[in-house]
């Protein structure tokens, strides 16, 4: 008898990126709403930052906040921990309905929760990365982390100058923030909008970057509010027997923000986390799909374990490029040292999706690191930044023991699944959906 697979039709899966981002999640995502099973797509963290790309029968699509399943017309649903951008969203629906999709708002449902990340928020990001300078820990400059911060800022009610998760707050918190419950509520929503404006002006003001008024944010975000489809987890939990979530993730679990490569990392969890604690408010349980290349990316600062500037000569990038507050793409060896570890603070995965594996011949991967005169080849879990810190550190500072892998393709998922411990069930030798299937090793 076959072993049960995260796979299999009808079964919820979480599909997680096992590096710094980039992994292949969307295509994965993509694949698995094509076989035509899915009811809907869950986006569970992040926000605009996302940049999931699909290529599907030729059609290319940057997903940033409709699930990537979207060219397959798989709905979206955009739980309570996703950060959401009305103003980005709406010029993403404009590009799917050119692309073919027909009304994808109607695809759309939003929980009531859902933080907004404004223009005013990313001027905040854009003007504090501006005075870090050559000490950026890496933003891509949307405002998605200072959406985050302005959420605990105001529940801690913040005073001027106050210190909070390393941000100095620019004045006194007045009032919440806002929430895609607040485009129901003008009177509601402005009053917020006032407070977050009055909040930042402080710091705007030291640099260059501004934002809409106040009086057009609120046209266009109750503009926003009845356009969309707006409903808690019930939404979900109406699912019909034999379909299955797909729970989409972003960014890459070695940028958690708990679990990540302190400082380097994101504001948001990358982990399973969000999305198993959504499923168990709804009565289902998922598998888990961890996704990774068959070598390492990174877009921006931060530790890479074996970076080399001519694997990234030889490894040429179609969707991916330098940004102005992102940094710059870097890539490395397969770093199963590094992944091992995403997969143990994710408390397991059931399967990998390994993709790029038209791009092996001549590889290596990471076997150990050397640090401090001791080898290294296992990243032991934390419950501090210190720790975080201290892991950021070793692999930042240690040089790294290669192995080569197979040439045969065949014999590529045979070491990946070998190395890091989970079997390789999907895999993918390019960009298209046409270049990605189940595995039957």
């Amino acid at each position: 008898m076959t072993a049960p697979s995260v796979l299999d039709p009808g079964r919820d899966v979480v599909v997680i990126g096992l590096g710094f981002g980039d992994e292949g999640k969307g295509a994965t995502v993509d694949w698995l709403c094509a076989q035509g099973d899915v009811a809907s797509v869950v986006r569970f963290n992040g926000g605009a930052q996302a940049a999931h790309n699909v290529v599907a029968d030729g059609v290319h699509h940057t997903f940033r906040q409709f699930g990537s399943g979207t060219l397959a017309r798989t709905p979206t649903y955009l739980a309570s921990t996703m950060l959401v951008e009305p103003i980005l969203l709406a010029q993403e629906a404009e590009t799917l309905a050119r692309l073919g999709v027909s009304d994808p708002l109607s695809l759309l449902t939003v929980h009531p929760d859902a933080l907004l990340t404004t223009p005013v928020h990313a001027a905040a990001n854009r003007t504090r990365e501006d005075a870090r300078g050559a000490g950026r820990h890496g933003s891509c400059g949307l405002g998605i982390g200072e959406t985050t911060w302005y959420d605990l800022a105001t529940r801690a009610g913040v005073r001027a100058g106050q210190l909070l998760e390393n941000f100095v707050a620019p004045s006194a918190a007045a009032d919440l923030a806002v929430r895609v419950r607040d485009c129901l509520d003008e009177r509601a929503l402005t009053r917020k909008l006032d407070a977050l404006a009055a909040f930042y002006r402080p710091l705007l003001e030291t640099g260059v970057h501004s934002h809409p008024e106040v009086a057009r944010l609120v046209e266009v975000y109750t503009e926003f509010g009845r356009a969309i489809r707006i409903a808690d987890e019930r939404h979900l939990a109406a699912v019909p027997d034999g379909e299955r979530l797909v729970f989409e993730g972003a960014q890459g679990v070695l940028l958690d923000e708990l679990r990540g490569l302190h400082p380097f990392t994101t504001w948001t969890r990358t982990t399973p986390t969000h999305a198993r604690t959504i499923g168990r408010a709804i009565g289902r349980n998922a598998g888990v799909l961890g996704v990774l290349r068959t070598y390492q990316t990174r877009h921006g600062a931060g530790p890479l374990a074996g970076e080399d500037d001519d694997l990234l000569r030889r490894r040429p990038e179609r969707h991916n490029d330098t940004g102005v507050y992102q940094g710059q793409w870097r890539v490395g060896p397969l770093d199963p040292v590094a992944v091992r570890y995403a997969v143990e603070v994710s408390h397991g995965v059931d399967g990998l999706s390994l993709t790029h594996l038209d791009l092996t011949t001549g590889a290596d991967y990471v076997s150990g690191y050397r640090y401090g005169g001791h080898l290294v080849d296992r990243l032991p879990g934390g419950s501090s930044l210190d720790h975080q810190q201290r892991l950021a550190n070793v692999v930042a500072g240690s040089e790294v023991t290669l192995a080569a892998l197979p040439d045969e393709p065949a014999a590529v998922v045979d070491a990946v699944s070998r190395v890091i411990g989970a079997p390789v069930l999907l895999t993918a030798d390019g960009p298209d959906r046409k270049n990605r299937s189940a595995s039957t090793r």
